[in-house]
């Protein structure tokens, strides 16, 4: 059975991952909150990834770094402090929970590392500046990370657009503002959780031993079409 470190699985995307892999695997959610369920495989340690020393783990398959943000305002009213707290959210959090965890990859079985960005990264959209700037950092640390650590480690991300989690609820939060997201997107749909966990759960998996430094946009077209 494989171990699996989680941070940031006790919501959202995160802990759709999580629900999807406690039956194959042993889970370690590394969080500030509990996650919503209980199982025998799941094991829960409270840490905020930002500010704690990160738990020791000896041995470990794979790694999911969850933690994101949506800090959407315009240039002239972000700070330099919410660059920073984005930048140290998203990259520098997942560079600590990476150079922590490194070791116990290395004596894993065919270990992988999951990241996230956002579409944003690639379509540009008012008001997205700091995040954007975030995850781009993250994006490019996958591609340098892909060439070093090959062919031991594997590392990818997802990039996702609008997802129906408490971290985007201010973006759906009434019916007019949820049919305008919906329409915005080619296929007429955002995403749910779930969606994204089972892309997660398959990069992880030795389905997925072919592909590392890669970027899978889950979009649902508004990147890819122009329509």
């Amino acid at each position: 059975m494989k171990t699996i470190i989680v941070i940031g699985g006790s919501k959202g995307i995160g802990n759709a991952i999580v629900s999807n892999l406690l039956e194959s695997c042993k889970v370690i959610n590394i969080s500030r909150t509990n996650p919503l369920q209980a199982h025998k495989n799941l094991m829960h340690i409270s840490c905020d990834v930002t500010k704690d020393e990160l738990p020791v783990i000896e041995e470990a398959d794979a790694l999911v770094y969850c933690p994101g943000s949506i800090n959407l305002k315009p240039i002239s009213r972000l700070s330099l402090d919410d660059f920073r707290e984005d930048f140290e959210i998203n990259v520098l959090g997942a560079v600590k929970a990476i150079q922590k965890y490194l070791p116990a990859l290395k004596k894993g079985t065919h270990p992988s590392i999951l990241l996230f960005s956002t579409v944003a990264a690639k379509l540009g959209m008012p008001f997205h500046a700091s995040i954007a700037t975030a995850k781009s950092g993250v994006e490019g640390l996958v591609k340098s990370l892909g060439a070093e650590l090959a062919p031991s480690i594997r590392i990818n991300a997802i990039a996702p657009t609008v997802t129906n989690t408490d971290l985007a609820s201010k973006l759906l939060r009434n019916e007019k503002m949820v049919e305008a997201i919906t329409e915005r997107h080619p296929l007429k749909k955002f995403l749910n959780p779930q969606e994204v966990a089972e892309m997660g759960v398959f990069l992880l998996s030795d389905k997925a031993a072919s592909i590392s430094g890669q970027i899978f946009e889950m979009d649902c077209g508004i990147v890819s079409f122009k329509i």
